[in-house]
């Protein structure tokens, strides 16, 4: 099983950490994590991936864990979330890679391929989804229901002070209580995830992804009103989207109609998995991952 290093990166003026495993000579794969995350969430699939054969790098996002947390809503972005990973693969000299995310990485990891399309060789997303889709789906009254928590973050301070109560005792009950896999997080690994929420300047920062995303948002439904373009939100890369479907969050209905958008396009939804989906099945994933990744050799 192939070992990671742990190394940093400076992208833009800011300090990125990354865990990396594999040749740097094979094809680069950069792995996106979510939320309340970090690198450490592809445990299973870093050793998987460099042993088919891949250069894997799996960063801690701005604000996560390791990384620096920039101050402020605007320094989390879109713009500056996709120039993290772009200048990521500047740092490595790398033209382009295969991207994959979860959860917010995965909706970071859509908005590469839609912006920077030749610079992403195969998209893979898990339990994140495209965003044009979203946009519909999140205005039913069901979808609504399932993302309360997203509009409840644009509160200031007080999902910092929620999250942070019994030294953030919440994240690891969030990951226990909603995955659908007993042994998906055993204990060491929920203590790893709670220092790293824990980290000073870590909960703001993170949910800052969403206050932004909703800043950005509110931009955009206005320059629309105004008669500004919109962009289309078209994937012209070959895209796989893993889906649990014991997602909470995430109603499976996400995965349906994205034809439109993304033409070569494959769907695998796992019954038995939650939002959690690499942690639920790590095995099934790193089998789809790999099968998905070797087919652009």
């Amino acid at each position: 099983m192939a070992a990671w290093t742990h190394r940093e990166a400076s992208v833009d003026g800011i300090r990125l950490h990354y865990v990396e495993a594999g040749d740097a000579d094979d094809p680069l794969v950069v792995l996106l994590h979510g939320f309340p995350e970090f690198w450490y969430s592809w445990r299973d699939q870093l050793p998987a991936l460099a042993d088919a054969g891949f250069h894997v790098v799996a960063p801690d996002m701005r604000g996560y864990n390791a990384s620096e947390k920039p101050h402020g809503v605007s320094a989390y972005g879109m713009d500056e979330l996709v120039g993290d990973v772009v200048g990521l693969l500047d740092h490595f000299g790398s033209d382009a890679a295969h991207v994959v995310g979860h959860d917010w990485g995965g909706v970071v990891a859509w908005e590469v391929a839609i912006r920077y399309p030749e610079r992403v060789d195969r998209l893979g997303a898990l339990n994140a989804p495209h965003p044009g889709r979203f946009r519909e789906v999140v205005r039913t009254p069901e979808q609504l229901r399932r993302s309360w928590y997203m509009f409840a973050f644009q509160v200031p301070w007080l999902p910092e002070a929620l999250l942070g109560s019994r030294d953030c005792a919440a994240v690891p009950e969030m990951l226990r209580g909603s995955a659908a896999n007993p042994d998906a997080f055993d204990e060491r690994d929920l203590r790893r995830y709670r220092e790293a929420a824990c980290r000073p300047g870590a909960l703001g920062a993170t949910i800052n992804y969403y206050r932004a995303a909703f800043r950005d948002e509110v931009r955009r439904e206005v320059g629309a009103l105004l008669g500004g373009r919109r962009e289309s939100p078209t994937v012209a890369v070959p895209t796989l989207l893993v889906w649990g479907e014991r997602d909470p969050a995430l109603g499976t209905e996400l995965t349906e109609g994205l034809d439109r958008w993304v033409p070569d396009l494959r769907v695998e939804r796992l019954p038995d998995a939650s939002h959690w989906v690499q942690n639920d099945r790590p095995e099934r994933v790193n089998e789809l991952l790999t099968g998905f990744l070797r087919t652009a050799e």
